[in-house]
């Protein structure tokens, strides 16, 4: 029987079934592994890029300096040497890049712009010819003048060690009818000019005796400048000192960085003591001396001085045994303007200098005090060379009383506020005492060189400068002993406007009639005008009072 539904029908296709998935999983897969790849080839080779410029990098710096370690800096120590080596303190204000090869430590490389002339071979020539076995620089030896391509080469090598003092128009210039500029060496870091002359002889120094060291025997002003410079060049430094020496002067070296050894009574003990200690440790035993190095650096002052001030018509300089600033100075003056006068000044008590001028040598046998009064001024005359230069050069050298020093060593402090030695002082000291009326209405200059004045010899020489300078006067009366005396004589001394500093009364030892009091009193008066208004009036009131001279 046929079923009445008929042929059976085709089953239909679900068209919601899904295709294959691995095409489309592959593609992402793909792509995923393409961009991993890529990603790594970048990172490859940027890593590459930099380990090459590294190299590179590491290369020049071994190859030449960076440009910032051949200039000076001025806020920042200088940063010179191997990479990963930490440099030594540089103190950046008194020690630029101005050497020549390795020194401080041997391990620090400075470079400089060089003068390529002769010059330097002039210079250095000397320098090699101090004996080794001596060790003491005998640099005067080879008498050779300075000329002014020295003094020029020592100004541009020791200009970041020192200061470039200023030279201002001074306020005494009216009372002493000149144009007067005053060079105000004295504020130098140790107080004097011989920091000049000191720094640069110990950078012409060979190598090997600045790692070995220096002594010096003195308690001078060369001591003190040798002490600091040494100490911030990076050079051993010893100096010896007799027992007499001032304390202040001993705690003032220490401070600067040398090595103080106090030794002997004399300075004649103390100076065989440090070329003992010379000989035995190599060590370069230093004196104060005229050697070329020496007077180039002491010669700059002329230089800035002549920069400063235009149209100069003299400039006065301290002179003595130790005349190596004149000499030096006067080179550096009389090249640049000839016409210029060149003066030095030295005291009647020790004429040295025209001693020896007129002898034709150094006088050696010069009974010479070494009263720290008078400083280097009172000094022997140490070499020809200064002594030759001063002869040919300097337009003429006066003495000056030491009265006439303290009293411009008073005008100083009052008008300039400047605290000045006798050698500070003496060059205005010529014109305090009227020694050089050629130069009224003249633009002149004065070197004031020095200020290492200790503190006692202060107190005094300004006492007795008020003294000669008829300032402060001193007087004794006899009054009768009643209330009313005294009073009366104060009065007096109100109404002339004079200022009591002091006032004794005497009652056992008088002998003069009974029940009466000797007084004596100091006053300080304005002028010497004022001194005898006062002394006009005391007499008048008191015939019998007895006037102190001083």
């Amino acid at each position: 029987m046929v079923s009445p539904r008929g042929p059976p029908r085709a089953r239909p296709t679900d068209m919601t079934t899904p295709g294959p998935l691995l095409p489309p999983y592959g593609v992402v897969v793909g792509v995923l592994l393409h961009l991993v790849v890529y990603l790594v080839a970048v990172l490859y080779s940027y890593a590459e890029q930099l380990f090459l410029k590294k190299d590179d990098n590491k290369i020049k710096k071994q190859d030449a300096p960076a440009l910032c370690d051949l200039h000076c800096c001025k806020d920042e120590p200088i940063r010179n040497g191997l990479i990963g080596q930490k440099p030594p303190s540089i103190n950046p204000e008194r020690l630029k890049d101005f050497g020549e090869e390795d020194y401080l430590n041997g391990d620090v490389k400075t470079w400089e712009m060089k003068i390529v002339s002769r010059n330097e071979e002039l210079l250095r020539d000397a320098l090699s010819r101090i004996p080794q076995s001596s060790s003491r620089t005998s640099l005067s030896s080879s008498n050779k003048l300075i000329r002014f391509e020295d003094i020029s080469a020592a100004a541009f090598k020791i200009q970041c060690g020192v200061q470039k003092t200023p030279c201002m128009y001074s306020r005494l210039s009216k009372q002493y009818g000149m144009d007067i500029y005053l060079k105000k060496e004295f504020l130098q870091y140790t107080g004097s000019v011989k920091e000049r002359g000191v720094l640069y002889l110990l950078t012409s120094l060979p190598q090997d005796q600045q790692r070995k060291g220096v002594i010096v025997a003195s308690d001078s002003n060369f001591s003190m400048a040798v002490a600091y410079h040494a100490s911030e060049l990076r050079i051993p430094v010893f100096v010896i000192m007799s027992t007499s020496t001032s304390p202040a002067r001993v705690k003032m070296c220490r401070e600067y960085g040398a090595m103080v050894i106090s030794y002997g009574t004399t300075a004649k003990d103390s100076q065989t003591h440090a070329r003992r200690l010379a000989q035995e440790n190599a060590y370069l035993y230093l004196e104060e001396e005229d050697s070329a190095v020496y007077l180039s650096g002491l010669g700059t002052v002329g230089l800035e001085v002549y920069e400063q001030v235009p149209k100069l018509d003299a400039v006065i300089f301290p002179a003595g045994g130790h005349c190596g600033l004149l000499a030096g100075s006067a080179a550096a003056l009389k090249h640049l303007n000839p016409r210029i006068s060149v003066i030095g000044v030295e005291s009647e008590s020790f004429p040295v200098l025209q001693q020896s001028l007129k002898a034709g040598h150094p006088i050696e046998d010069q009974a010479c005090s070494n009263h720290h009064f008078y400083g280097d001024v009172s000094g022997l005359c140490f070499g020809s060379n200064s002594l030759q230069l001063t002869g040919k050069l300097v337009d003429k050298v006066v003495a000056v009383r030491e009265e006439d020093i303290l009293i411009s060593m008073l005008r100083l402090l009052e008008y300039e506020r400047a605290t000045v030695d006798a050698e500070g002082a003496i060059g205005l000291a010529a014109l305090v005492a009227g020694k050089l009326p050629e130069l009224k209405g003249k633009r002149v200059a004065i070197v004031i060189c020095s200020g290492n004045l200790e503190l006692h010899l202060l107190q005094q020489c300004i006492a007795r400068a008020l003294t000669l300078d008829n300032r402060v006067c001193r007087f004794s009366l006899v009054l009768s002993d009643s209330p009313g005396d005294i009073a009366k004589l104060l009065e007096i001394l109100a109404r002339e406007e004079a200022r009591v500093l002091d006032i004794k009364q005497e009652h056992t030892f008088v002998t003069s009639e009974l029940f009466t009091v000797e007084v004596t009193c100091t006053v300080e008066t304005r002028d010497k005008i004022h001194t005898a208004q006062l002394r006009n009036a005391l007499l008048e009131r008191y015939p019998t009072a007895a006037w102190t001279e001083r």
